[in-house]
């Protein structure tokens, strides 16, 4: 039995994808990996096969930097950074026009290249991120059959009058302007046309025969698997989508980091707080310096000194340990570094959620599923598309806050990381519940589950 995984060349589309795979491993089945040359490090480390396969012109091995991708790409990813420093809209905006470059790269090449590497492999299962549109297109058009993974938000998936890029709902702190709404749901509706033609063109050129689609981001595989915590989507909304199986999280295990072992064993009973803005919003080091402002506060005593490293901050809360994910950002922008943090550029994210009290994010969906497996409640700044419907469902749930990156003050800061590491009651015994229903690779189990009763090959 062979599984074949597709995935962009982003680490934090591979890292889940490749989690799932575990399940065949351990199944004692072959798992290969197609994928492109930034990620095959991650590919080796879960000893899976790969084959090379580009989807798309950027590339990110985990901290993702404008002036490593190519030309072009480089200029995109700038000006996808200077939107989110505008704001919400500005940034939904920017990723709607820029929406056929990015999932629908070369369709048509794409597709035949996947279609040759299926050839070549014969797998008899095959897994496939959602956003891989044109690796989609090449499954459905030779009636590959295989299973389709949402590793965003399910809002990743319209229903109903939904338009993709469209959020339809915010976090508290969030009152977007109405007719700034309404005019970005009309360029969403437009780009939605405008991709869904791109898509049937090459639909076509690769099946003659095949059916055009009516709306290609609704388009889904044979098997709809959903990367997200049922517990943590709407009902209402579970109900519109089609067929489906929730996977709850895929976790991945992480080697030891002996750093990371040592800082974690000398430290005292003081609560951990983790904070990263993942491998793109890891950017914007003046969010960053604000939160490192607001987690010093909470470790300083009246006068501001941080000698002891334990004592109570003047307006009341308790100190804390800080580990902090800086990526691309220089930690000089932080400001003082207490003696008791631990700042790099990158960390074992899953090892120090394992440890943590509270994670401070931009609510990407592997820090969402991550931080709800290990039983954190979450501060979440999002910039942009799903991580909106995340932070809104997470304060829904009682699991966490959200505020505007581009606005809220170090007080605010410190404010709701105070009421967050004091999480208690029934929010804190439901969060606990769902992070043990997480636990124990269920994610890769129900993965395999679901593909059993899909008919293998082509």
């Amino acid at each position: 039995m062979t599984l074949l995984i597709i995935s962009p060349d982003y680490a934090s589309h591979l890292f889940p994808l490749a989690t799932l795979g575990t399940a065949w491993k351990a199944a004692g089945e072959r798992v290969v990996v197609a994928s492109g040359p930034a990620t095959a490090g991650i590919v080796a480390d879960f000893g899976f096969e790969r084959v090379n396969l580009q989807l798309g012109r950027g590339s990110n091995p985990g901290t993702i930097r404008a002036e490593d991708q190519p030309t072009g790409e480089d200029d995109a990813l700038r000006g996808f950074f200077d939107a989110t420093r505008v704001g919400l809209v500005e940034t939904l905006r920017f990723q709607a026009e820029a929406r056929s470059s990015d999932l629908l790269w070369n369709p048509v090449v794409v597709a035949r290249e996947v279609q040759r590497i299926v050839a070549e492999i014969q797998p008899d299962q095959v897994i496939v991120d959602h956003l891989a549109f044109s690796a989609r297109l090449a499954l459905i058009s030779a009636g590959v059959h295989h299973a389709d993974v949402v590793l965003g938000h399910p809002s990743a998936l319209p229903v109903g009058d939904e338009v993709y890029g469209s959020p339809s709902d915010w976090p508290a702190a969030f009152t977007p302007d109405a007719q700034a709404l309404q005019q970005l749901r009309l360029l969403c509706e437009r780009v939605r046309d405008d991709f869904t033609r791109q898509w049937n063109d090459a639909l076509l050129q690769l099946e003659a025969t095949a059916a055009p689609s009516g709306d290609a981001f609704t388009e889904t595989g044979d098997v709809l698997l959903l990367n997200y915590p049922a517990e943590l989507h709407d009902p209402a909304r579970t109900a519109l989508l089609p067929e489906h199986a929730f996977l709850g999280s895929a976790v991945r295990s992480e080697a030891d980091d002996p750093e990371v072992t040592r800082w974690l064993a000398g430290g005292d009973d003081r609560p951990l707080v983790y904070v990263s803005f993942g491998s793109f919003l890891s950017v914007r080091g003046d969010v960053l310096a604000r939160v490192a402002e607001a987690l010093r506060d909470l470790g300083a005593d009246e006068s501001g000194s941080d000698e002891s490293g334990c004592g109570e901050s003047g307006s009341g809360g308790t100190g804390v340990r800080v580990a902090v994910a800086v990526g691309s950002t220089d930690a000089a922008e932080l400001g003082p570094i207490p003696k008791s943090w631990l700042v790099r550029s990158f960390l074992p994210q899953v090892t120090l959620l394992g440890h943590a009290a509270l994670a401070v994010t931009h609510g990407g969906n592997n820090s969402v599923t991550e931080a709800m497996t290990a039983g954190v409640p979450l501060l979440v700044l999002p910039f942009s598309t799903d991580q909106f419907a995340g932070a809104a469902a997470l304060e829904q749930a009682g699991f966490g806050r959200s505020l505007d990156p581009n606005t809220a003050t170090p007080a605010d800061l410190r404010l709701a990381a105070v009421a967050l590491l004091e999480l208690g009651g029934e929010p804190r015994a439901r969060l606990t519940a769902l992070g043990a229903s997480l636990a124990n690779d269920a994610g890769p189990r129900r993965a395999y589950a679901a593909l059993q009763a899909v008919p293998s090959g082509a």
